[in-house]
């Protein structure tokens, strides 16, 4: 690629030129050719310098910048990192923990619907069936789980599968890795999903040092025109997505829309990642993975329809590439263990999980019907078995003002800001969860006190 010469020479070079300029910045930066607070050219000065595009040089920037090498302040410059050999993580965490005397309409969370009992239930019959937990999970230990998820996931939702085409995962962030491990591959891969997104895709691809470009949305989802101009522009080799019930917008997205993405998928050549762990209401539009069969990985979890704690996931590989994927989920963590397999299996197999699903999703039409009552007149998008309400704010609020005013009343909700990409677009909107663990009419309160905020915008009040 290149030597550690600073700057970097691009003669006879094969590579891409940023490609070229990250690795030389790299070297230049560790080898003390640029040392710590070194003020680096702006991006438009070292374009001109090298003779390439300000592009090329803004996006090696962006890379090192990830990677901790470099640090940007608005209004002095790009300068070399103090912390260059501390690793950059993301400040926000998955798992969201509740504060004492707060009303949380942060996270999702399922509700209770009688899970403890079944599940214990379901430890005790695997203790009297003698089950050995002895040795590591395998292929065939693991085989009775993997044909349950198959019954789980039902006829066609995921293509005619067996358990041979299913990869057992630690829950649905756990198969997301597992599929961009077995997809991602170059110096520097390129992941493309939703503008506004759950976190995890996020940390994700930090973890595995992809650069991920945020795709416009309408109301059916992410838009191909948006897409392709990225493809073009950045490349790619993974799209992950949210087709059936996106969080945090609600968005479902329609069989012509996705019959489109699919077709620039094959277009670019680019592998899906659909992650369909809201959709736990049966659905007849067929999924990417139906769609796709040769370029889609279809996962899911028991986490929004039975238990979060169980962290049982699975992943249906493209056709061909279950093996793959399999080995990928062994070098992360040899397994799922077994007696979590046995309790997921005995849960499904014996009705007990489907019973918990549809308890679940009436508990969840509960809810919604009382925000829609209560939040209706606003610009809202809902779902009848989606357990959160997706709020765009009216004129006189932003995002992060109506965070606050609803912190001040002893309520926590989620600004849009929370889900966007990094540099990338966030609507003036919230999301609002619906806290399964407080009484309807604590829930109710709560959303009354979230509209009587909303009819009163600071920003206008003070004209």
């Amino acid at each position: 690629m290149t030597d550690t010469i600073w700057p970097p020479n691009f003669d006879n070079c094969t590579d891409p030129k940023y490609l070229v300029l990250i690795q030389s910045l790299r070297c230049a930066v560790h080898g003390g050719q640029l040392p710590v607070g070194e003020r680096l050219p702006t991006v438009r000065d070292l374009a001109w310098d090298l003779g390439i595009t300000p592009g090329t040089v803004a996006r090696a920037y962006k890379l090192a910048v990830e990677e901790g090498l470099l640090e940007t302040t608005v209004g002095r410059g790009t300068f070399v990192a103090e912390g260059r050999n501390v690793p950059v993580t993301d400040p926000d965490p998955l798992v969201t923990d509740s504060q004492s005397g707060d009303i949380d309409l942060r996270a999702v969370r399922v509700p209770d619907v009688g899970q403890d009992g079944a599940i214990r239930a379901a430890m005790a019959q695997t203790l009297k069936d003698g089950s050995r937990y002895l040795l590591c999970p395998d292929s065939t230990t693991d085989k009775v789980a993997r044909a349950a998820v198959v019954q789980w996931i039902g006829q066609d939702i995921a293509g005619r599968i067996s358990a041979d085409d299913v990869v057992l995962t630690l829950g649905a962030q756990s198969a997301s890795m597992i599929a961009l491990q077995s997809c991602l591959h170059g110096a520097s891969p390129v992941v493309l999903t939703e503008e506004i997104t759950f976190p995890g895709v996020r940390h994700a691809c930090r973890l595995l040092r992809a650069e991920v470009i945020g795709i416009g949305l309408d109301q059916h989802g992410i838009r191909p025109d948006r897409l392709e101009e990225a493809l073009r522009r950045h490349g790619g080799q993974v799209l992950m997505t949210s087709a059936q019930a996106h969080s945090p917008t609600a968005i479902h997205t329609p069989l012509e829309r996705r019959q489109e993405i699919a077709a620039l998928a094959r277009r670019y050549n680019v592998q899906i990642v659909e992650d369909d762990c809201y959709a736990i209401s049966p659905t007849d539009v067929p999924s990417y993975r139906v769609l796709c069969p040769d370029r889609t990985w279809y996962l899911g979890s028991l986490t929004k329809a039975v238990s979060s704690a169980l962290r049982f996931g699975f992943l249906v590989p493209p056709e061909g590439r279950a093996q793959q994927a399999r080995h990928v989920a062994q070098s992360n963590f040899y397994g799922v263990p077994q007696p979590m397999l046995d309790i997921c299996a005995e849960l499904i197999l014996n009705g007990q999980a489907d019973g918990i699903k549809r308890r679940v999703l009436a508990a969840i039409d509960e809810r919604v019907r009382v925000a829609v009552n209560i939040l209706g007149s606003w610009n809202i998008r809902w779902r009848p078995d989606v357990p959160f309400i997706w709020l765009r704010l009216p004129q006189g609020w932003r995002g992060s003002t109506f965070v606050r005013a609803c912190d001040a009343e002893g309520i926590r909700i989620k600004s849009a800001d929370e889900y966007a990409l990094p540099d990338g677009h966030a609507p003036n909107a919230v999301r609002i969860a619906l806290a399964p663990e407080l009484p309807v009419s604590e829930l109710q309160a709560a959303l009354e006190t979230v509209s009587r905020l909303l009819s009163k915008p600071p920003l206008l009040n003070e004209n």
